[in-house]
Parts: structure tokens; sequence; C-alpha cells
């Protein structure tokens, strides 16, 4: 190894962008509603450094104030960045005070980026013989790369490439990094508003750069140039000039090289452990404690970390009982050790005592013990992920902590009854609470063995999502966050998904009963703290009265399953292709030659560079133009090809996602479709339906219509009925905010759309037009939302200032609506909550951020959510209410589908008439409000008929 020493310069801003950016669909949200990802993502990324380099010489650089010379040399320098997203703003304190305690330098300089903090800082580490890498994904730091100056770039998918040299020539095709400086120049930065040259792209830059060296070369032979691209440079030089000063690197910061101070030191374990722990970073916390632990036993230098670290205990040091005497005849599995401070428990370290059961009497005293019990945690392992299909493979229960019990299923299928009907009393007794995480799963999987769970239940995940519902809900996470406790990882048994991997079944009966029996033992342990935090929320009634009652109403829907009629969706396949077809070849003949339509790439060279549709269109950060729906369906009712072109997106997608999909998602066993319903996703309460999500069927087109035809009835016998609830959220506001004269609308049955036209246009009733009606329509749906006059103008034929005129004339018209939306961004305010008439709480910590974007989506959560919210509740009560009616009354028909505000029945024809007048009632009557609720039912042969 060489001798020469290693200096890593961390861009902190780029590292943390890109943290925050890698979680954006999955955010980090720990128990106290905060967003983590940001600081979660920067830690990790600098770790990751930490483990992989061990450098000698480590600091931070941070931007603060931004550049001043760049401002003044250029007033629009970075001036279309857009604010910083407050997950960023609130993390940055934190990355402060972690690097701190962890004793890493932090360098920062006002008035100067951290592009230049660590230009300069590597370029005097290089006169002191030290070999530097900048740890950073920004492409503007290759014009620092030299002999002892690198790149350090994180890469897509994980690991890190390093830039020297030669890589530099071969991404940039120059001959001196220097020369990057002109290619940044000569080609602009959107994301940092560098102008450039107009016109010169990235192709062309690298053409003129090894033409003419930079771009004192291009300007200087600008007569060797042709047509406009000569015109435009000429009439730019000056802009090209100011363009390469903006994007050249400073070197000159006040800023000092002091290699003692940036000698990688000590952290101070406790207080990083400390901060973790507050921020709930279990995972990170392990990451830290092990990264320090080798980095202080294998570091090649002699530098200020020390030779120790946090003692972490081997494996051959713990104790287990493995092979113990079982009163059931089968294995026990038992560990015992105090954890060490700051580590964090699992199986191999926390005290448990797990058992196997045996066959035979074993089993028959297991579950004489099991019936003493008033209240037990059951889990299902079984040999797959599709409750339909999967087979049993063993049952863990557990009613006292760090105890439990498995029992292993035998893989013939009779024998595997035998057994079951041997454990069917507790399954099936009244007086034993059943505990589980998501005990859906295990219902259903338990109903293919002619098994039903009786008695009360508690599901973990359903009460975690009542207590944070923008937090993820599954056991690993709960388990770390709750209990500070890693499970077991199913990877661990039976590896990665893919064609090798194992099933339940192939793993050895110890190794099962450690991960099943921790399963049921963790859920347990986490019961015990949820039932705590339910009363604390006031949502243990929405628990006991709906989300519980409803995991029994949709596992019985979703092993029902609906008729599909596959012969229709093949034909409506080949419709389809046509008008694909016939829409590809319009667009061909618009654009004056063919393209892929599917590549947003090619589609923005057509539309914003051929047809020059646009003057000013808008582009990612990467310089591609825009094409994404919001974009097109402004444009849309301007441009022809912009709307074929949305037409054809949305027919390929429906073919892709439902017409041909949907034929694959039949059950062979069954031979129907069987969507999951989720009742953990939507914050605001709705359901979400997966494989296949019968919700987002579109409705708004023919051809989408068309789609509900292929859902069909059991058999001639049947038909079905589609029930759906008349404008309830607007029904919802009108009783909420208590405004009268939108009440009596309702409460008279009169067309409230007409009704607020008649009122907002001041004409009677009876003179009301079709567009008058259409434009109150779209403001009385859009309220709730927020729509704004910008919003409105897209969604109508109206201008920008009619159609505020228009909002504002309803507020006039409505204004107690107008007072309840501002209560409810002031109670919001108050409370960091909102909630539904059942008390469901929709959590917004970002109502008093310092970001206006994200500010007012909060204001319009707490306006939209409630009412959304509201709607979600009332329907799950009348879902519940008509499941349990139809059970007392042992009727054949059954429920089958929840479509946002609609239901969906397979009505045996003799049950018809009564089940109508059934259904309408418990649906009207679910919710009682100033408001009547109005349910609108069909029959028909098929979904769209009925609907």
């Amino acid at each position: 190894m060489s001798d020469q020493k290693r200096l890593f310069l961390v861009d902190a801003y780029a590292l943390i962008f890109r943290g925050y950016y890698a979680f954006i669909k999955n955010p980090r949200i720990n128990s106290k509603g905060e967003d983590t990802s940001a600081i979660m993502g920067f830690m990790n990324s600098l770790l990751d450094v930490i483990k992989r380099e061990r450098p000698d010489h480590l600091a931070v650089c941070f931007d603060k104030g931004g550049s001043a010379d760049r401002v003044e040399m250029y007033q629009e320098y970075k001036a279309n960045r857009d604010e910083t997203p407050e997950g960023i703003k609130t993390a940055v304190p934190y990355i402060y005070e972690i690097l701190k305690a962890m004793h890493i330098p932090i360098m920062v300089k006002e008035g100067f980026e951290a592009d230049d903090v660590i230009g300069t800082l590597a370029k005097k580490a290089e006169k002191e013989g030290y070999k530097t890498f900048m740890v950073t994904p920004d492409k503007d730091f290759a014009q620092l790369v030299s002999e002892n100056i690198f790149m350090y770039r994180p890469v897509f998918g994980g690991g890190y490439e390093t830039w020297g040299i030669p890589e530099v020539q071969k991404k940039f095709e120059v001959t001196d990094p220097l020369q990057v400086i002109d290619y940044l120049g000569m080609m602009g930065d959107a994301s940092d508003n560098i102008p450039g040259l107009p016109g010169v792209g990235p192709k062309t830059a690298k053409k003129f750069l090894a033409a003419y060296g930079s771009m004192e070369g291009l300007l200087a032979n600008t007569h060797e140039l042709k047509g406009k691209m000569k015109e435009k440079v000429e009439a730019n030089g000056e802009l090209g000039l100011l363009s390469k000063k903006l994007a050249t690197i400073m070197l000159d910061v006040p800023v000092e090289f002091d290699a003692k101070d940036f000698e990688m030191s000590k952290p101070d374990v406790p207080k990083v452990t400390e901060i973790f722990q507050g921020l709930e970073f279990r995972r990170l916390t392990d990451n830290f404690l092990k990264t320090f632990s080798t980095e202080a036993k294998t570091s090649p230098t002699t530098n200020k970390m020390e030779k120790e670290a946090p003692k972490v205990t081997t494996k051959e040091e713990k104790s287990a009982g493995a092979g113990q005497f079982s009163l059931f005849g089968g294995a026990a599995l038992s560990t015992s050790e105090t954890p060490t401070e700051h580590t964090r428990n699992t199986a191999e370290t926390a005290s448990h005592f797990y058992q196997s059961v045996a066959s035979g009497m074993a089993t028959k005293l297991f579950v004489k013990n099991l019936m003493n019990q008033t209240s037990v945690c059951f889990d299902t392992e079984t040999t797959g992920l599709n409750p339909l299909t999967a087979e049993l493979v063993g049952i863990a229960f557990s009613w006292e902590v760090g105890k439990g019990f498995y029992v292993p299923f035998p893989e013939d299928k009779s024998e595997a009854q035998d057994l079951i009907e041997i454990l069917r009393p507790f399954f099936e007794n009244d007086a034993i609470e059943k505990i589980g995480q998501n005990l859906k799963y295990d219902i259903k999987v338990l109903a293919k063995y002619n098994v039903e769970v009786k008695g009360k239940l508690f599901d973990t995940m359903l009460a975690h999502y009542l207590i944070n519902p923008d937090m993820r809900h599954n056991m690993d996470v709960l388990a770390e966050t709750y209990l500070n406790y890693t499970p077991i990882s199913i990877t661990e048994l039976i590896g990665k998904k893919g064609k090798n991997q194992l099933s339940m079944r192939d793993v050895p009966l110890d190794k099962q009963t450690e991960y099943a029996v921790e399963d049921a033992d963790i859920t347990l342990q986490l019961k015990e703290h949820f039932e705590k935090e339910l009363g604390e929320a006031n949502t243990q009634k929405l628990f006991d009265d709906i989300e519980v009652p409803l995991l029994r109403v949709l596992a019985a829907m979703e092993l029902e399953g609906i008729n599909l009629d596959k012969v229709f969706l093949n034909s409506l396949s080949e419709d389809l292709n046509s008008d694909i077809l016939n829409l590809e070849k319009s667009i061909y003949e618009a654009a004056g030659e063919e393209f892929n339509i599917a590549s947003p790439k090619q589609l923005g060279i057509i539309l914003f560079e051929k047809l020059n549709l646009v003057e000013k269109p808008k582009k990612t950060k990467t310089g591609q133009y825009k094409t994404s729906e919001d974009i097109l369906s402004y444009l849309a009712k301007d441009h022809d090809i912009i709307r074929q072109v949305l037409e054809y997106r949305g027919l390929a997608k429906l073919k892709s996602t439902y017409v041909d999909a949907l034929p694959l998602q039949v059950e062979e066993s069954t031979g129907r479709v069987h969507t999951d319903y989720m009742q953990t996703v939507a914050a605001t309460g709705r359901l979400s339906s997966n494989n296949p999500n019968l919700q987002n069927i579109p409705i708004r087109t023919e051809r989408g219509r068309q789609v509900r035809k292929a859902f069909v009835p059991r058999n001639d016998e049947y038909t079905l009925l589609a029930a759906d609830y008349s404008q309830i959220e607007l029904r919802i506001i009108a009783a909420l905010s208590e405004e009268e004269t939108m009440i009596e609308a309702f409460k008279n049955g009169e067309d409230i759309h007409a009704s607020t036209a008649s009122k907002v246009f001041n004409v009677p009733l009876e003179d009301v037009s079709r567009e008058q009606r259409s434009n109150a329509k779209t403001v009385n749906f859009g309220i709730v939302y927020g729509v704004s006059a910008f919003g409105l103008s897209n969604q109508t034929d109206l201008s920008r200032g009619e159609a505020k005129e228009l909002i504002d004339t309803y507020y006039e018209t409505y204004p107690k609506l107008k007072a309840y939306m501002s209560a409810q961004v002031d109670f919001a305010r108050d409370n960091g909550y909102v909630q539904t008439v059942l008390g469901r709480r929709r959590y917004l910590k970002d109502i008093d951020s310092r970001n206006a974007m994200v500010r007012s989506g909060a204001e319009r959560n707490a306006v939209n959510a409630p009412i959304q919210g509201s709607a979600a509740d009332i329907i799950k009560i009348a879902m519940i209410n008509i499941y349990n009616k139809l059970n007392e009354g042992n009727y054949k028909s059954k429920m089958l589908l929840q479509v946002h505000d609609e239901l969906v029945f397979d009505i045996y024809k003799p049950e018809l008439e009564e089940l109508k007048i059934l259904i309408k009632t418990e649906m009207e009557n679910a919710y009682i409000m100033d408001v009547p609720l109005d349910v609108e039912m069909d029959i028909g042969l098929n979904w769209l008929e009925a609907h």
C-alpha cells in the first residue's frame, strides 16, 4: 500500500439531496412524525465511504449563502432553483450535530459554495503531497481532477467509481480535465441556470473542443462555422465566456488545510448513538458501531483513531440452550444474554425460550395448555405468499413474552387436515383473543382448511396504522422502532426472490421454530405496546368498531373473488390493437416521420424541436424535454397531436394493465379474480386494491368503461348489483361546514350542481345551462382539493380571470364553507392533525413549513383529509353492517368489490328485491348527519350495466 496520505472531501448537500430523493417514494418517517430520509441517506453514504476506504483524513464541506461572486457576475445564477425541501432543511442541523459528535471537521465559508471550498482544499492538500478524493456525484468537479485529485462518485444501485485523468478524458472526450470548464460553459447547466451557448448540447460541445480546444479557441474561429450555428455562437460569445466563468470552480476560498485537524479521530460513540436512537435509527446505529469497530481494528494508519471500540459479543460468548428438555417432546431453542450498551437485541442476544411441539401426545398436551389461555398470538408459516394456494408448513403460538411454541405441519394434505382438526377448538373459541400481524392473511390461509377464526382479534399492523398512518407498518420496522429488536430475516432461511429461493418446507425444523416463534413473540410484545397508544391517540373505538371487523369482511370478499369473461377481454384487446395502430398512423402523419411514441426523449424532440409547439418548453434536470401527462394535458386542447399522444398512452396502458393482464390474474383453483384490499396504505383511511388493482380502471373513456363489462355474475342464477353513494363527499362537507344553503339543496333532492350554478351565476334553476352546470360541478368537486383559478381554467373553458371570479362568487354564495376550511387549517396548526367524523387522524407535520408549496399542500390535506376519510369510514361501516346482515340471514348473495364510494354484489336472483332494500337502507343509515346520504343502485349482466 502506498504511504501517500489520502484526504476525502465530502460534498455535503450533494449527498444530502441524493439521500433524500432516494427515499422520496417511501420516506423514512419515525414514530414522532419526523422525516429522517435526508439524514439517513447522508449517513449511509458517509459510513459507506469510511468503511470502504478507511481514510486518513476527512472533512465534510457545506454551502452557506450561495456564491456571492457568481451572483454578482450573473444575477440569474441558480435563480431557477426550487426552494429546498423542508425535509432537507430540518435534516441539516441534525447532520451538523452528528458530524461534531463524530469529530469530523465541517468546512463552510459564507458566500462560497461547497464546490469552491472543496476545490481550494484539494489543491492545497495536493501541494502538501496528499492524494485527494472528492466525494460527490456532481460532474462539475471533473475539472479539478489531476494526478493526485480524484472524483469519488456514488453510482446508481450502490458502490462508487473513481474518476482520474483517463476517466475524465474518456467521459468528456477532452485531453485535459481543465477543458471540462469549457465543456460546461458551452452547453450550459439548467440546474444552475448557466445559460451556455444557445443550441449547443453535449455532442456539439465535444465536437467544438476537439476542433478548437477551448471556448476562446471556438470564438476565435467562428468563421469556420456555418449557418444558424455560426450566427448563434457569434451573437452569444460574451454569454459563452460568462458561462465559462460561472462554471469555473474557485481555488482561492479563504479556508486552510491543516492536516492535523483533518485526521480521522475516534468518534464520541455514546453521543452519536444517543442522536441515532432519538431519530430511531436502529440499523444505522449498528452500522455505525460496526464501522468504527472495524476501523479501529484494521486501519493501516496510526492516527488519532484509537485502537478500541464498543464491545461486540461474539457468538461463541453467547449461551445457547438448544437441545434442552421440552415438556411437549420437541426441540427447545433458548438463548440468554444481557445486551451490551448501544446494541440492538436479536434472537442471538435476547433471552427467549422457543419450542417445537412433537406430534401425538405432545400436541394434545399443548392444545390443553393453549385452551387455558385468554389471549394468544399466532402466526402461520406457509409455502408461499398467495393465501389461496399456500399450504401450511407450521403455526407459531405465543402468550408470554420471550416464550412460544411451534407446531410443524406434515406435507401430506390429509395428515395436515387431521392436525388442524386438533387445533380447531382454539381457533373457533370465542372466548380466546387472537393476536397477529396482518391477520387477514392467516384467516384466508386457515379458511382453505375450513377453519374459521373466531373471538376478539388484535392486529398489530392495523393498530399501528391508526397510531401513525404515515409510517411503514411491516413487522421488522415496528420491532426495530418500538422494541429495539432486529428480527431474523426471511432471506436468511430461504434466500432472495428468484428461481433458487427455497420453500419454508426446505428449512430445518430448528430454524423454522426460531423464525416463526420469534414473529409471534414480537407481535405479542407489539400488541402490549400499541394497546396503550391506541388509547392515547383516541383511536381505540375506530380500531374495535371499524378496522378489525372490516378485516373479516375483506377476507371474505377476497376469498370470494369475482367472475371474469376472458373471451370478451380477448375481443377487446383486438379492438384496442386496432385503435392504437390508427392513432400511431395519425401521430406519424402529424409529425412527418415515424418515431417511438412511448419514448419521452423522442417525443419531446418531435413536439418541441421539430414541430416547435411551445416557445419555451420545460426540461428535466438532465436537459430532456418534459412530456409528463400534466405537461401534455395543459397543451392538448391547442394541439391535436398532443391530444392523440395522450389518447395513445391511455389505450396502451389500458391494454397492458387491464385488458391483457386481467386474464393472467385469474386464480386457477377458483376460476375467479381475487383482488387484495389493503387497509394500511392510504393515510386518509381509504382502501387500496392490489393484484389486480380494480379501483383504477378508467371510467371516463368509452374503452375504459368497457373493461367493466368483463366482470360478470357467477352463473345464470345470479346478477350483479352496484350500489354507489351519490356525491358523498359534497354531502359530508355541507354537513361539517353547516352550510344551510347546500344542506337544503340536498334535503330537497335538488341537483346540487345545477343548484350551485343557479346561485353562483344568479339564474333561475330551470334556466341553468349545461355549460354553467358543468363549471359548477368542477368547482364543487375541486373545492375540497383546493382548486385554484389556474387549475379551474385548465379543467374548463374559462379564462383564468373568469375562473377566479367563479371561485370568489362560490365562496360568497357558501360563506360557511369558506369559514370551515379556514377553521380546519387552524385546527391542524394548533393540534398537528385533523380528523374524520369518527376520529381517524391525519397528522400534518408540514402545516407550518417555511416552504410555501409544502405548506399549501398540508393546508389542502387539512381540508380534504377529513372529507375523504369520513367518506371512507362511512362506507366501511356500511360494509360491516351489510356483511353481518348477509351472514345472519344466511343469504346466498355475496359482497364482492369496494371501489371508492361503490359496492358490487353477486346477487342470487330470488333474493334481489329483498336485498336491494337491505343494502340501500344499511348504506344510507351507516352514519347520520344533517345531510341525508343517498345511494343509487342498478343491476346488470356485467359490472358496466350495473354501474
